[in-house]
């Protein structure tokens, strides 16, 4: 007794198989697109195998690049293995079939491999601009995270395009007639989309400007813009208020207004002015010198920058001089630190010569004779009728 050369299909299968159109007595088709179908599955599961061992090994190792690559190119590659064994076994069925939806395989194909490199290559940077930022941070060196995550983007953005433009070249259109028609519909949508091309020139100029980084304090004086930044995208700007709401800003507003940048002062100034009682202004020099030879004395004051305390001005109930100098710290906390250590000292200084801080004070003179006895009658003595 010979085997038979036939297999028994299932009923579901052998009515799937009579609405495409195929044959369904022989069920050799049927065995060619399971052991594809089997094939593919056997493929994924071997390199699912393969990918976690070069990913655990890669864990262990003291660089950060090859993890980057093999965690960015494991699912594209996966995915273009069932891409390939579905389109091969699809195009298998094709073959006995007149089916139309057959003649999509091949596009369909091509334009899923190219979607799954092009993703590949935008996880690949993504992965890589982390890896970056991990390896420079391992060595402690401070890294620019605006300049690597701008390029990161214009890669991807690079990426992105030249897909687009493989996947028209494979359906056959012409790439000189895409760019010639580019050129012209591009007046049209830049019409359109005039602010989303503002916004985008303007991400284009923070980044080769650069005034301000991913992390900077800034302020504008023009709107009510202040605190820090935390992502520069495409079209907005995320800037962090001091009372932790995020505000986002069109990246077309930087190229209207000024923007302040206090992250990059040098130093931080103290300016503070100082009133003493006039009957100390004879003490005004001997105080100026000392709070002068503190400021030169003091760690947390850069002697080198514009240091001034002089005499400035008679005032109403005062007579003030004032304290311009610079700290070396620019840390807020640490400068409110250094002011208050400041301050005091000037007070001591005050003190230790005899004199006193003024206060507003008005002083009454009174016609010869005059005597007040009531708490009226001296409100009415210093009224500007009596006076």
């Amino acid at each position: 007794m010979t085997a038979p050369n036939t297999m028994q299909l299932p009923d579901f299968l052998h009515t799937w198989l009579a609405e495409l159109g195929l044959d369904t007595a022989s069920s050799s088709l049927a065995v060619q697109v399971f052991l594809v179908v089997a094939s593919v599955l056997l493929i994924n599961f071997l390199l699912a195998i393969v990918l976690r061992q070069l990913l655990a090994r890669a864990h262990h190792t003291t660089s950060v690049w090859d993890e980057a690559a093999i965690e960015a190119v494991g699912r594209p590659l996966r995915a273009l293995v069932w891409l390939n064994g579905i389109a091969f076994a699809a195009q298998m069925v094709g073959t006995h079939t007149d089916a139309p939806i057959f003649a999509a395989v091949d596009p369909i194909r091509k334009i899923g491999v190219v979607a799954l490199i092009a993703w590949g290559c935008s996880r690949l940077i993504r992965n890589i601009e982390l890896a970056l930022f991990k390896h420079r941070e391992r060595i402690n060196k401070t890294t620019d995270h605006t300049t690597v995550s701008a390029i990161a983007k214009l890669l991807r953005l690079a990426v992105l395009i030249t897909a687009v433009l493989i996947v028209l070249q494979s359906l056959g259109f012409s790439i000189s007639g895409v760019l010639a028609f580019g050129g012209i519909g591009g007046i049209a949508v830049g019409f359109a989309a005039k602010d989303l091309l503002a916004n985008f020139f303007g991400a284009m100029m923070v980044y080769f400007d650069r005034p301000f980084v991913v992390g900077d304090w800034i302020r504008s004086p023009d709107q009510d813009i202040e605190g820090t930044v935390e992502e520069i995208g495409w079209r907005l700007t995320r800037i962090r208020r001091f009372d932790k709401r995020p505000l986002y800003v069109p990246n077309a507003v930087f190229t209207q207004i000024a923007v302040e940048n206090p992250s990059r002062m040098t130093h931080r100034r103290i300016y503070e002015t100082i009133g003493i009682r006039y009957d100390d202004l004879d003490k005004m020099q001997r105080i100026t010198d000392e709070v002068r030879q503190m400021l030169v004395e003091h760690d947390e004051i850069d002697e080198t920058q514009t240091m001034i305390v002089h005499f400035n001005a008679f005032n109403a109930s005062s007579v003030d001089f004032f304290v311009y100098t610079f700290t070396k710290t620019t840390q807020w906390v640490k400068y409110h630190e250094v002011k208050q250590d400041v301050l005091l000292k000037v007070a001591a200084i005050i003190e230790r010569n005899g004199a006193e801080i003024a206060f507003p004070t008005r002083t009454l003179h009174l016609p010869d004779g005059v005597r007040i006895e009531s708490a009226a009658q001296l409100v009415d003595a210093a009224s500007p009728a009596r006076a």
